[in-house]
């Protein structure tokens, strides 16, 4: 399988233009993070979403909204999460009018409400099922706290491609997570047939409690590399200069999270999928280059440990578009 040649040739031509930016003076979004809501059916150890947005749990996102969010934005992929996006009862007429935009959409889901909700929604090569998954069975199964989520995700995941759905799948990697457990995990997904495998370092959310969860830089380079040894045939999904950076082979003293803005129930999240010291209407605020002078490592210290794909991955994207040769000498 592998994510289709039409995204990949979509992507370059909207990149191929705009390769140059820091001569141009303007950013510009690669990636549209879009949480139509803030609600949940799980309330996973990591994750601080839940947390973040208590006051706004009931608020739903108008598809109305969350479409005009998107033509804002420009960008040629929208990742829709939350919270649980198939809870929002509007996420069918989502996906679709985001399609229709020709937008390429990854719906990230637990997997809990997949299998019943699949009827919904139109089989098509724009759209990507993303079901996160932390480890096997037993591990899954702590971090969400609810016994039986492993095993419906990987039931959701088998009707989906058998219906012919494309399906990706999400991992964080935390303190304390089993390298031979992760291989595991990952040998079951790739023996499934899913499209692609996408890695992501746990980050310590100010909102999250359970803060012992998370990798300092130093071990989640060890783990990393650990990880990625040899491939075992999986398919990752993230582009190779990212996978370099998360084994600590290459260094960026930049991050890009301005190429992967968020927009939730409250506006846009200002400045990161991460922090959110406020929340905006105009997307030219987060696309100013002067706001950029005071976040970042070596610039907000919260920014210090950060390895998360939300900024790391599209500066990666930037630099192999900018200097390409560097894939063939990796």
């Amino acid at each position: 399988m592998g994510r289709p040649l039409s995204m990949s040739l979509d992507l370059a031509r909207y990149l191929l233009p705009r390769r140059k930016w820091p001569n141009r003076g303007r950013l510009f979004p690669i990636v549209l993070m879009l949480e139509p809501l803030e609600a949940c059916n799980l309330r996973c150890a990591g994750c601080g979403r839940v947390r973040e947005y208590a006051s706004v749990m009931n608020r739903r996102m108008s598809a109305d909204e969350a479409l005009r969010a998107a033509e804002i934005a420009g960008a040629p992929v929208v990742s829709v999460s939350g919270g649980e996006p198939l809870l929002h009862p509007e996420i069918p007429d989502i996906v679709e009018g985001l399609i229709a935009q020709k937008r390429w959409v990854y719906l990230c889901t637990n997997g809990l409400l997949l299998r019943e909700k699949l009827g919904e929604f139109r089989c098509h090569k724009r759209l990507c099922f993303v079901v996160h998954l932390d480890g096997t069975e037993k591990v899954h199964d702590a971090i969400t706290g609810r016994p039986g989520t492993y095993q419906e995700a990987l039931a959701a995941i088998r009707e989906a491609l058998r219906r012919g759905f494309r399906v990706a799948t999400n991992t964080t990697v935390f303190h304390g997570s089993d390298v031979e457990d992760l291989k595991e995990l990952f040998r079951t997904l790739t023996d499934l047939g899913v499209e692609g495998l996408m890695l992501s370092p746990g980050y310590a959310y100010e909102s999250v409690p359970a803060r012992e969860l998370f990798l300092q830089k130093e071990e989640a380079i060890k783990v990393f590399r650990a990880l990625l040894a040899g491939r075992n045939g999986f398919r990752f999904y993230d582009n190779p200069l990212f996978l370099d950076f998360l084994q600590g082979k290459r260094a960026y003293r930049e991050c890009a999270a301005w190429a992967i803005p968020t927009y939730t129930v409250l506006g846009w999240r200002l400045p990161c999928y991460l922090i959110a010291d406020r929340h905006v209407s105009d997307l030219r605020e987060i696309l100013d280059p002067g706001l950029w002078q005071r976040y970042g490592p070596g610039r907000d210290p919260r920014c210090a440990g950060c390895m998360l794909h939300s900024g790391f991955e599209p500066q990666s994207v930037l630099e192999a578009v900018n200097r390409p040769w560097l894939l063939l000498r990796r």
